[in-house]
């Protein structure tokens, strides 16, 4: 008979410290954040750069 995995749940795992899910929280936090602004900082250039970024010689 097949048993799916998901009937066992797992003991051995890894377990995180509070200060280790609190440094991983904060991690994704700022690479987040640096994203974001990446993507306005793009935004921006185009925004500057204006219409003539779509029209290029072929």
């Amino acid at each position: 008979m097949i048993t799916a995995m998901a009937d066992k749940p797992e003991t051995g795992g890894i377990v995180l410290t509070e200060a280790q899910k609190k440094s991983r929280r904060q991690r994704s936090i700022a690479i987040a954040l640096a994203l974001g602004v990446l993507v306005v900082l793009f935004f921006a250039v185009t925004m500057v750069k204006g219409p003539a970024v779509l029209v290029r010689p072929m």
